[in-house]
């Protein structure tokens, strides 16, 4: 009986087991930890959101701080996400996940990269154009 029980319990956590990580990397106050994805780009730096403007994109709720700002994502989320769902770029580079800090940002031929903190976006800053080209082979394989 108690093997049953055991391989019963081990069933039901299967397919979170199975499902890997989610495309978007978020924390309680949502993706980008609550950050404007749009203001990256219209600011030029990290920008708070606010609940009020609000929309769910590929798994995870993204903030704005405007209803501008809501508007133009709503239009076109694909172009003001973060590449790898908002997890750390240089750690997709290198074939892993990790958070990332709205201070580490960059934006590369139009495109928001997020980094883990400000000293590994020194690194990822090395050599962009091979770390995106390793991360993007690396997409979203690293999610399993």
């Amino acid at each position: 009986m108690k093997k049953f029980l055991l391989g019963a319990i081990a069933l039901m956590f299967m397919p979170l087991a199975i499902a890997g990580k989610p495309a978007t990397f978020s924390t309680d106050n949502g993706a980008i930890r609550g950050y404007d994805p749009v203001a990256y780009f219209t600011v030029g730096e990290p920008t708070p959101g606010q609940d009020r403007y609000s929309s769910r994109w590929q798994g995870g709720i993204y903030k704005f701080s405007s209803a501008d700002n809501l508007a133009l994502f709503k239009s076109d989320p694909a172009r003001y996400a973060p590449q790898y769902g908002g997890y750390c770029a240089y750690a997709v580079s290198k074939g892993a996940t990790a958070s990332t800090e709205p201070e580490a940002w960059t934006i590369v031929n139009g495109k928001l990269y997020l980094n883990f903190s400000l000293s590994v976006q020194k690194r990822w800053s090395k050599d962009i154009p091979g770390h995106i080209k390793s991360a993007d082979n690396n997409w979203p394989g690293v999610l399993n």
